[in-house]
């Protein structure tokens, strides 16, 4: 799907691409091991609203930030699809 997209863009949609803002999905579990229970790894990648859960419940009593060790560099990857597919369009 990305794909097609991208053989079917114009210069200037290419261009707006390339100087899109996405995210690294290694410095995402860098942040979350580090700073996770206060929702710094949600905040980096765009979900601020799970980001200001985390902080506010101290990391789901650190369960949630456990789960989310193992699921951020996923979300990371699913953000920056997104980034990609609404320049696309």
């Amino acid at each position: 799907m990305v794909r097609e997209r991208l053989l079917n863009c114009q210069d200037d949609t290419m261009g707006q691409l390339v100087f899109s803002q996405l995210k690294d999905p290694t410095l995402a579990i860098v942040l979350s091991i580090a700073l996770g229970t206060w929702g710094v790894d949600r905040f980096y990648i765009g979900d601020y609203a799970i980001g200001a859960g985390k902080l506010l419940t101290c990391g789901g009593a650190w369960i949630w930030y456990l789960i989310d060790i193992f699921l951020i560099m996923d979300a990371t990857r699913r953000k920056n699809l997104e980034t990609i597919l609404l320049q696309l369009r």
